[in-house]
């Protein structure tokens, strides 16, 4: 089931994704997609309260992982750059941890994802307003659809 919602401001975006963030458990996967600017490490903020980080999360473009503890780790990628060479990374030891990843540019890498997972895709319909997707993939990810229709009576 997919769930889709406009959101139209940062604001929104970060309150989505912390009330996301605060359901996630051990072993979750998150893949993100969209154009760049459209959002998804603003997105990653917004997880990273709902995991408690109180670090300040940015981009891992140039360092692929990036690691933040909270109330569980969470272990953003940026895997852009890795089209031809991941297979040596150990991208696959966090995927199986006891923390959160969060995947920027996933569709690079569909082949060593695990099945199950939350697919989460970010549009850009304006300089402020953004269509976000959110795809669960398996039966640990179903809570998203009630997230979803509390966010979406709470706007």
């Amino acid at each position: 089931m997919n769930n889709k919602i406009i959101v139209d401001s940062l604001k929104q975006t970060l309150a989505l994704a912390e009330a996301i963030g605060k359901q996630l458990q051990p072993g979750m996967i998150l893949t993100l997609e969209g154009d760049l600017g459209a959002g998804k490490t603003t997105f990653t903020k917004g997880l990273a309260k709902g995991l408690d980080i109180k670090r300040n999360v940015n981009s891992p473009t140039f360092t692929i992982v990036k690691e933040y503890e909270g109330r569980l780790p969470l272990y953003h990628m940026d895997v852009y750059r890795l089209e031809n060479g991941y297979e040596d990374m150990g991208l696959e030891e966090y995927f199986y941890g006891d923390g959160v990843c969060v995947i920027e540019w996933a569709s690079m890498i569909t082949d060593i994802l695990p099945k199950e997972r939350l697919e989460i895709k970010i549009y850009r319909k304006s300089d402020t307003q953004r269509e976000i997707e959110l795809t669960p993939m398996g039966k640990s990810y179903e809570f998203i659809n009630e997230v979803f229709k509390n966010v979406c009576t709470s706007n």
